[in-house]
């Protein structure tokens, strides 16, 4: 309960100094614009997570990045309609913490390729046959 009291008191008062420096008219239309965002976030929140998802199953986030990209997304959007200027700084910086991965995801794999084993140096000897032999014998099971 303090730490909700706190947050409304820096809440209040950041958005009474910037509202004294900025207008009433321009506070509003911040507010609004804000909250305007964040709803347009929240419609898009299904194509992001479409698209987080296809990124997790082709390995390119963890499950950890997965889950942080879409509650931090979320939690952005919602704070961006929220009317008050901390909470909008907040899903702000939330945003483009997210843009930061986003880019960095992009140009290093989470998980490095596989690739198949080079048979280069392998011994190229053509008279052995790899097989495997399965017998019916119930001793052997």
């Amino acid at each position: 309960m303090i730490y909700f009291l706190i947050y409304l008191f820096l809440e209040v008062l950041l958005t009474v100094e910037v509202a004294s420096q900025i207008g009433g008219l321009m506070m509003f239309s911040e507010i609004v614009l804000s909250a305007f965002v964040g709803i347009v976030i929240l419609f898009n929140f299904r194509a992001t997570l479409l698209s987080n998802i296809m990124e997790l199953r082709e390995r390119r986030v963890d499950a950890n990045g997965f889950y942080k990209r879409n509650l931090l997304s979320l939690l952005g959007a919602i704070l961006l309609i929220l009317p008050g200027i901390l909470t909008d700084v907040i899903a702000v910086l939330i945003h483009f913490f997210l843009l930061g991965q986003l880019i960095v995801n992009r140009f290093t794999p989470k998980y490095p390729q596989q690739n198949p084993p080079n048979t280069s140096n392998y011994s190229k000897d053509d008279n052995v046959i790899d097989a495997e032999i399965i017998s019916d014998t119930p001793t052997l099971r």
